[in-house]
């Protein structure tokens, strides 16, 4: 493991001393920078945003092709703060944030105090289709494709050649390893999980099923809108982020 952290993969929002660390994990296709906004709206936390290659500051570096070498590098490459910590992810950063938990654990490593987990179903439901892989098709037709199922996509880059040309590469790595990963049964984390999710997006239950995966308490919480809900209308989901670190003890 690495004596510093990677610059390559984490992204700091402004210092909060003394306040816990929590890790944002982004959508498919998704950049750092998304969540580095929130800082001034969340004071009770410091942020750190991780960034995947292919996009934003890593923009040319080689992507990952499956879950198991995404997580293999962060543990390798990222040293995680000593202090209480937490973990953020929407959609496939979502399940990405589980992964990395799990291997935490099976490396006798420190746990975040908390995963805060947002627009994915439990992972054993197995609710992506594998059936039609979206990460096979052409350029354009993967992000039109995309933009219609999931959203997301801003309209400024769905009219530009040129920004479809920045943004697909990650869409696609990040769709390689949605479409590609396989549940793995192990014993539960002991993580509490926080879930959240928008009220036109995954059934509820579908969320629910997330209390499979610890032996901590899991609360439930969605908000109206799809599955961007949290662009939608972001300061409710921001102070339920607060709220939530607070309940885990990592304040």
């Amino acid at each position: 493991m690495s004596t510093a952290v990677s610059p390559r993969w984490l992204i700091a929002g402004s210092p909060r001393p003394g306040a816990p660390k929590l890790y944002c994990f982004a959508h498919g296709g998704g950049s750092a920078t998304e969540y580095l906004r929130w800082g001034r709206d969340m004071p009770g936390a410091e942020l750190q945003a991780v960034q995947l290659p292919g996009r934003g500051s890593r923009y040319g570096e080689p992507g990952f092709t499956s879950m198991e070498a995404l997580v293999a590098a962060f543990l390798d490459e990222v040293q995680l703060s000593p202090a209480p910590f937490a973990f953020f992810g929407h959609s496939l950063g979502s399940l990405i944030a589980y992964e990395i938990t799990r291997a935490l654990r099976d490396a006798g490593r420190p746990l975040p105090a908390r995963l805060v987990l947002s627009g994915y179903a439990a992972p054993h439901l197995r609710h992506v289709r594998v059936d039609d892989p979206l990460h096979h098709l052409p350029d354009n037709e993967l992000i039109e494709r995309i933009a219609k199922i999931h959203g997301g996509i801003p309209q400024e880059v769905l009219d530009s050649a040129e920004l479809r040309g920045l943004v697909v590469g990650g869409l696609r790595d990040d769709y390689r390893i949605l479409e590609t990963y396989a549940w793995r049964e192990a014993e539960p984390l002991p993580v509490p999980i926080t879930m959240f999710g928008g009220s036109a997006d995954h059934p509820r239950e579908q969320l629910e099923a997330w209390r499979q995966h610890t032996t901590a308490e899991v609360t439930v919480r969605q908000f109206p809108g799809g599955h961007f809900y949290l662009r939608e209308e972001p300061a409710p989901v921001l102070r339920a982020l607060e709220a939530a670190l607070r309940d885990a003890g990592a304040r």
